[in-house]
């Protein structure tokens, strides 16, 4: 883990210490894409926004509907490849700041994996 000291607005001294959890580089993209969850109400959350930064095991997402830490999504990628949207069944929201989250890739299917990988190394710049 990459410990990375976070200082006040002024520069003075590190306030705290954030832990990079990342497992890979996540290099700056931007795409459309839908979440959803169920509420436990019952009701169905539904949004979209863009994708801010993209890794096999998770991604940044700036929506137009709040999510909270820990809720599991089901996430629609819009990558812009031209096939039909890429589809993660289950990712988990790891941190939340106002619009921006952060989630955790959690269950995909085969297929699909391949996909972003192959994506990724086809069109992102800095992936290994």
């Amino acid at each position: 883990m990459k410990r990375t000291p976070i200082t006040s607005s002024r520069g003075l001294q590190p306030m705290v210490e954030a832990v990079n959890r990342r497992h890979d580089p996540r290099p700056s993209v931007e795409f459309g894409l839908m979440y959803s969850a169920q509420e436990p109400t019952g009701e169905v959350l539904m949004g979209d926004g863009v994708v801010t930064d993209l890794s096999p095991t998770g991604l940044g997402i700036r929506g137009n509907v709040s999510v909270s830490q820990g809720k599991e999504l089901a996430i629609f990628l819009y990558l812009p490849d031209g096939q039909d949207p890429l589809f993660v069944m289950e990712a988990k929201v790891a941190w939340v700041s106002g619009h921006r989250f952060g989630v955790e890739i959690l269950k995909m299917n085969l297929r699909e994996r391949n996909r972003l990988r192959y994506f990724l190394r086809a069109n992102v710049e800095h992936f290994d």
